[in-house]
């Protein structure tokens, strides 16, 4: 009876040692596969692309770089350039400034001196009237004017002739249009009397042509109107004659 249960504790323990063995093997086997998984795995990892490997370091380096000095660095220098942007932008608008002082300068004093145009442009009528009243005396009217007239009587002998009303008529006209020049230049209002000049579209109004030997043609013979201008800009151009050109 002996014998028998020592044959029975023998195959059990020696079942027990082959399942143990089995396991172990198993075990091992499972660690292995595991093992070569983990290898893989890591293999894998080693082979990845670049770009994320580069953009992994850059997050990095990112995270890394971000301090408060850094951050206060970045600060500054937004302000300073937008402290750039805008003294430049004020720099441009005091240009501007200063060049609509000078135009609005300028513009007032044109204004000041080109006001009176259209009132003296009127008057240039008058001043041509009173010149046509002294041409149409001849100046032989003044030496009978001056000579005592023979049918006078002696109870007339005061009084004045008609020659020298004429001549006291005359010498009032000229003055009146010599007082209406000198008031219209102190007021840059100047007449121009072009007679021998070239002819010039811009300031003259060619009345009529004709033809004269030993002129040069578009040489101006005759002023019948005389021109005025007003500082430096023309008032009234001057009606003139012009020689023409002889075939």
């Amino acid at each position: 009876m002996n014998a028998a249960y020592v044959r029975q504790a023998f195959r059990s323990s020696t079942a027990s040692l082959s399942s143990r063995t089995i396991g172990r093997s198993s075990r091992d086997a499972l660690a292995s596969h595991g093992r070569r998984i983990v290898s893989i795995r890591q293999y894998s990892d080693d082979k990845a692309p670049a770009a994320e490997v580069d953009a992994e370091k850059e997050v990095e380096t990112d995270k890394t770089e971000i301090t408060p000095e850094t951050e206060l660095l970045k600060t500054i220098k937004a302000k300073e350039a937008e402290t750039a942007d805008l003294k430049s932008r004020l720099q441009y608008l005091q240009a501007d400034f200063l060049n609509l002082q000078r135009n609005a300068a300028r513009e007032k004093e044109q204004q000041r001196d080109f006001a009176i145009t259209r009132f003296a442009g009127d008057l240039l009528e008058t001043v041509d009237v009173l010149a046509l009243a002294l041409k149409s005396v001849p100046e032989d009217a003044f030496a009978q004017a001056d000579s005592p007239s023979p049918d006078s009587s002696d109870s007339s002998s005061n009084s004045k002739s008609i020659q020298t009303y004429l001549k006291e008529l005359h010498q009032g006209v000229d003055m009146t249009h010599r007082l209406l020049l000198s008031t219209l230049f102190k007021y840059h209002v100047k007449p121009f009397d072009p007679t021998g000049d070239m002819f010039d579209p811009n300031q003259h109004e060619a009345m009529y042509q004709a033809p004269i030997p030993g002129k040069e043609p578009g040489t101006i013979l005759e002023c019948q109107k005389t021109g005025y201008m007003i500082k430096d800009r023309l008032l009234r151009a001057a009606q003139v004659g012009v020689v023409q050109d002889t075939p």
